[in-house]
């Protein structure tokens, strides 16, 4: 043990002995590593997330246009949707014999970057959503909170804390707060001020795409919207004869509507119908080409860090015959002095392991930043993946080949040569 330790010490301080050199090696593996760690973060988390938000919807039917944006916009609410489809559409939707079930989702307006959907109590049951707080909508203009939202409004964002429990602060109640939607799915639309919806309740954290939503019934939408066009009687009577939904969830009866239901109402109706299977695969390909290129460059630059400790590990074993010569003549044996060389390339590994995984994970957090503040899938890099324990094992495989030669030359070192050369 006391070997091992003096062993490690030495190759320490040799590895720090041309300080730039050691550095520029840290850097390059240190990239790699990261690189291929925020690839493993950003790709698991997003492929968890689709598995999450997808389950159980079989298919999506909305306005024509783009499937994969109607699912985007649709399951995970990160696009905006191609139109809306006649609420009469809708309701023969959920009449057909091959459709189990059709949640009604109706978009439009925005609370501080955060989507207000207009739907019925199916929509959270899917996701099997519990309540923190409150109680869900029983009349229009109640909302019912995500736990990111709820989060946002409790630090002081957009809310106008006129309820009975109304107040900011982390941790306060928020029932019977009252708040304005703001047209469009964005920040900064044009306020309902007129209209102002008060929160009867606030979900628990699911993971899901639901923590990111404020949900209220699909009256509170119409009623929103109406009123902004027309004040006249007869007028909001021709809205109300006209409403519309913006898409619809749909949960297949049998296996046989995955056949005939989909192409159905994409040839016979004015609406459109996604299977978020398919788009999903779709989606995933083209995502597959950015992770691909992040796991590219990380090979590249394992390479060319494998090389340069290569070739620093050479010439160390070249500058330090002498070194090596004393070692042997006061004992030491050949593996002792390989193992010294060996020793110093997995210094290296392990030191770029550690900063890799850390800046990975710190890359994923701010990612993940970045995309909550566009109000897209949750990303964070304070998880820890059973996968990332390759990471370590692959950082000591670089530093081992390269070291492999240097390795060889180092124990074949022949004390001998070493003296009968001149000073």
């Amino acid at each position: 043990m006391k070997e091992i330790a003096s062993i490690a010490a030495l190759s320490w301080r040799y590895l720090w002995f041309r300080p730039l050199q050691a550095g520029l090696n840290l850097l390059l593996l240190t990239m790699g590593l990261a690189m291929i760690t925020l690839v493993l973060l950003v790709g698991t988390q997003i492929d968890r997330g689709f598995e999450r938000d997808v389950q159980g919807i079989d298919m999506v039917v909305g306005a024509k246009g783009s499937p994969l944006q109607l699912i985007l916009a649709g399951v995970f609410h990160i696009d905006v949707p191609p139109g809306n489809i006649a609420l009469a559409d809708f309701r023969a939707l959920q009449r057909n014999p091959m459709v189990a079930q059709a949640i009604p989702l109706s978009l439009g307006d925005s609370f501080a970057g955060f989507r207000i959907v207009g739907t019925t109590p199916d929509y959270p049951a899917h996701y099997r959503a519990t309540l923190a707080q409150g109680a869900l909508w029983r009349a229009p203009l109640q909302a019912v909170l995500g736990a990111d939202v709820a989060r946002a409004m409790s630090s002081g964002a957009g809310g106008e804390g006129g309820g009975p429990h109304g107040g900011a602060g982390e941790g306060a109640s928020l029932i019977g707060r009252s708040f304005v939607g703001s047209h469009g799915l964005g920040a900064g639309g044009h306020a309902h001020g007129d209209h102002p919806y008060q929160v009867s309740g606030v979900l628990a954290a699911c993971g899901c795409v639901l923590d990111r939503l404020v949900l209220t019934s699909t009256e509170s939408v119409w009623q929103v919207h109406e009123s902004a066009q027309a004040d006249d009687p007869e007028d909001l009577a021709v809205l109300r004869d006209e409403r519309e939904i913006t898409l619809a969830l749909v949960r297949w009866r049998s296996p046989l509507a995955a056949v005939t239901l989909p192409r159905a109402i994409n040839a016979g109706t004015p609406m459109q119908a996604a299977v978020p299977a398919v788009e999903i695969t779709r989606l995933v390909r083209l995502l597959g080409v950015g992770a691909d290129l992040l796991r590219a460059l990380g090979g590249v630059l394992l390479g060319v860090a494998a090389l340069s400790v290569f070739i620093a590990l050479w010439n160390a074993v070249r500058e330090r015959q002498a070194d090596l010569a004393l070692l042997r003549l006061l004992g030491a044996p050949r593996a002792r002095v390989a193992a010294l060389v060996l020793t110093e390339a997995l210094w290296l590994a392990l030191l770029a392991a550690a900063l890799g995984l850390g800046l990975g994970h710190a890359l994923a957090g701010v990612a993940g930043h970045w995309l909550r503040a566009e109000g897209s899938m949750p990303l964070t890099g304070a998880i820890w993946l059973p996968e990332e324990w390759a990471v370590p094992g692959l950082a000591v495989a670089v530093a081992a080949l390269a070291a492999l030669l240097p390795v060889v030359r180092a124990y074949r070192t022949d004390v001998a040569d070493l003296l009968a050369q001149p000073a």
